[in-house]
């Protein structure tokens, strides 16, 4: 795999003049557990490493000017795997925000969710919402966990609502355009992400965002969530900014 990082003799000057700052940063956050197995660790230990980076990166952007920064947190998929850690994972909402608020006040920050949080458990839910309650003033960055997220149920609940919409006489089967189906997904209030990073070294998007990623930057990166720092959070958005984003058509400048 290339690794913009390692070959980029400029980047550790350059990725400190940052000009073009993208409008909606999204993050796959890979790697917890490989990190604490690496370590002799409890994987539970790698999650909580996790959430402490979600803090770090979360003020960077902040004070970078970034207006959306969506994070991974927990995927459809996810509850195949081991209660105990279901359950850890499910207790973190919790654990960050009653730590967290303070800083996300003082920083402007919006907390929002994408996903069927209807079926998160109780306490969990309870924490979500009270973050997304408490915050909902607040006008600087809009941080949205994807939580219970799987993207292709989210493009099924679409296709549901806009078959709804047709058999109610609604909406006509031949006004259907990308504007509508991006209007009932739960992404509908945002814009499309401009940079996707994906830590750890996995190279694919496992059911996140497909629809809304179509015109966005990828980047995939070697290191392991919990050791994301803020300076590979800048290098990556220096990898961004030297992009020549044409949306399918011609750069004549």
């Amino acid at each position: 795999m290339f690794n913009f990082f390692k070959n980029s003799k400029k980047a550790s000057i350059e990725e400190k003049n940052l000009i073009k700052i993208p409008k909606h940063v999204a993050i796959i956050m890979d790697g917890n557990g490989r990190w604490a197995k690496s370590r002799n660790l409890p994987r539970i230990k790698g999650h909580y490493e996790g959430m402490q980076t979600v803090k770090k990166i979360t003020k960077i952007a902040s004070s970078l000017g970034i207006e959306y920064l969506t994070l991974y947190a927990f995927s459809t998929e996810n509850w195949s795997r081991p209660t105990r850690e279901v359950n850890y994972l499910m207790s973190l909402p919790e654990k960050m925000f009653d730590s967290f608020m303070p800083e996300l006040m003082e920083n402007n920050v919006k907390v929002q969710v994408i996903g069927d949080i209807d079926k998160l458990p109780i306490n969990t839910k309870m924490a979500v919402n009270n973050a997304i309650k408490k915050t909902e003033n607040n006008t600087g960055l809009k941080l949205i966990f994807a939580l219970n997220y799987g993207s292709k149920k989210e493009i099924v609940d679409a296709i549901k609502n806009i078959a709804q919409d047709c058999i109610d006489n609604k909406l006509l089967v031949d006004s259907i355009t990308e504007e509508i189906v991006s209007k009932k997904l739960y992404t509908k209030d945002y814009p499309d992400p401009d940079l996707l990073i994906r830590t750890s070294g996995e190279q694919r998007v496992s059911n996140f965002l497909l629809w809304q990623l179509a015109y966005s930057e990828f980047l995939f990166v070697d290191c392991a969530w919990p050791d994301f720092t803020e300076k590979e959070f800048r290098k990556a958005l220096f990898y961004y900014q030297m992009r020549d984003r044409r949306y399918g058509g011609l750069n004549e400048n």
